[in-house]
Parts: C-alpha cells; sequence; structure tokens
C-alpha cells in the first residue's frame, strides 16, 4: 500500500512540476506582457496599461487577420471531418489482420516533425515538384500549376498536418457504437441517409466534436505552416503574434495570445457542454 501510494504521489508531483514549469509560468509571462508598456524609444518598459487590449480590439488590420484566420481554421476542420469520418468508419468494418497496420499508417506521421513534414510538402507542390511532374507527364495539364505559396497550399498542409487528430477520435467513437442500433435502423426501413442523419452523426457526435477541436485549436494559432506554404501572401494570427515577439512589441503579442487563449477556452467550454448533451442523447437509446 505505502508503494502504491508513493508512486502515485510521485507521479502526481511530477506531472504537477510539468505543469507548473513548462505551461503554468509561460502563461503567465505572457499575461504580464499583455499589460506591459514601452517609454517612447520603445526599449525600456515603463509601467502598466490596457492600451494593448484596446489597440488589439479596435485595429481593422487584426481583427481581419483574425477573422481570415477563423474562416481558414473553419474550413481546415471541415475538409478534415469530411475525409476522417469516412476513413474511420471504414477502418472499424475492417475485420482482418490488416486493421493494425492501417493504425500505424495514421500514426506513422507523429514519428517525424511537423516541421519536417512540412517542407516535404514543397518538394511536392512546386512547380518542378512531384505533383506538376506527374501530371505533365500523364497529359493531364499542358502547363505547371502554381500552387506553392497560395492559400491552397495552406491549406494542404493544415489538412495533412492534423488530419490524423480528427480520424483518432473518430474511429475510438466508431468501435463504441453497438451495432445493433444501426441494424434496427435498417430493419425499421430507414434510409442510409436517415441512419447517417438520425443514428450515426448524434452517436458519434463526442467524436466529432473532440477531434474537430483538435483541429480548429492548432489550425488558429500554427505559424510556420503559413509561412512555409503561404509566404508573404498567407498572413494569419500565428504568424501575426510571432511577429510582434519578434519586433519587440511584446504587449501587443501579449494581448493577442490572451486574446486568443480566452477564444480557444471559450470553445473547449461550448464543446464540452456539446459533448454533455451528446451523452444524454446517447443515454437515451439504452
Amino acid at each position: 500500500m505505502r508503494r502504491d501510494a508513493l508512486f502515485k504521489w510521485t507521479n502526481i508531483l511530477l506531472i504537477g512540476t510539468w505543469l507548473v514549469l513548462f505551461s503554468l509560468i509561460p502563461h503567465l509571462f505572457i499575461l504580464v506582457c499583455s499589460f506591459l508598456k514601452l517609454d517612447a524609444s520603445h526599449t525600456h518598459f515603463a509601467g502598466l496599461t490596457l492600451t494593448n487590449y484596446y489597440a488589439t480590439l479596435l485595429n481593422p488590420l487584426y481583427l481581419k487577420v483574425f477573422w481570415r484566420s477563423f474562416q481558414l481554421a473553419s474550413f481546415c476542420t471541415l475538409l478534415c471531418l469530411i475525409v476522417a469520418y469516412p476513413f474511420a468508419y471504414g477502418l472499424t468494418r475492417i475485420k482482418t489482420d490488416y486493421k493494425p497496420l492501417l493504425l500505424a499508417l495514421v500514426l506513422i506521421p507523429f514519428w517525424t516533425s511537423s516541421f519536417i513534414r512540412t517542407y516535404a510538402i514543397i518538394a511536392i507542390l512546386k512547380t518542378k515538384g512531384v505533383l506538376n511532374t506527374a501530371l505533365l507527364s500523364m497529359g493531364i495539364i499542358k502547363e505547371p500549376f502554381q500552387i506553392l505559396y497560395t492559400n491552397t497550399a495552406v491549406m494542404i498542409g493544415l489538412v495533412y498536418d492534423l488530419l490524423p487528430f480528427m480520424i483518432l477520435p473518430l474511429y475510438t467513437n466508431f468501435e463504441k457504437i453497438d451495432q445493433q442500433y444501426i441494424n434496427a435502423a435498417r430493419d425499421l426501413g430507414a434510409k442510409k441517409m436517415t441512419i447517417l442523419t438520425k443514428v450515426m452523426i448524434p452517436l458519434t457526435l463526442p467524436g466529432i466534436l473532440s477531434g474537430s477541436l483538435l483541429v480548429f485549436l492548432p489550425a488558429m494559432s500554427l505559424f510556420y505552416i503559413p509561412d512555409i506554404l503561404g509566404g508573404a501572401k498567407s498572413f494569419l494570427l500565428g504568424n501575426l503574434i510571432q511577429k510582434q515577439f519578434l519586433t519587440g512589441s511584446w504587449g501587443l503579442g501579449g494581448a493577442l495570445s490572451i486574446l486568443l487563449l480566452v477564444l480557444l477556452m471559450l470553445l473547449l467550454l461550448i464543446g464540452g457542454w456539446l459533448k454533455q448533451q451528446s451523452k444524454n442523447y446517447h443515454n437515451s437509446f439504452e
């Protein structure tokens, strides 16, 4: 018993220390930075102020960047859901020994740095890259596409990088669904679309919400994918925050970071509420 208690409290201490050092303290540092005021020379801190928040909320340029980032993250989440939903369902329906292999193929991207994988996409999308070379050799196109350094390239990079975060929660949710619900709906004469909208989607709503949050949250804040694949044509919220800190505008960068954090926390709360409603709906089946 003493050994179990020692093991338990040791783990709690290690996890708590890790969270304090690498999560709480950095966030507190950003919070303090968001209230800092620079002097006229912009080289020394001159006190605390709320001006950074006013400048962030009232600046049309910042609002435009924020709205573009929100739209892109929403579209990325939708694309990931459209691709991942049938894939995850098909993966659960496979009854052969190949299922572990397919799951491993989904997880393999996590074994390589996403930064490196983003650079690898350049070799595929550039003018003389793999994609254009293949299409030209097959005679499908006569001139190479200009995909790299566009919003399309950014979207491809985000979907490629974040798709596993949508597949895994959906796969876990599909595994828990009792097939008898679907069979009962078929026996009652329900069509495929009715089964999808009235049975499968409500039962898999927790997986949909979890996957959507796991995709949407990083899509709003990632800065290296738009920077590498979009170039100067794609300037999103993550890039804006990065630029503020690199140019010494720590106050504005901190204010933008805190506002983004508040938004993401609100989304988490809404997602938790929707998951609870979905759980209540699921219990009504039983």
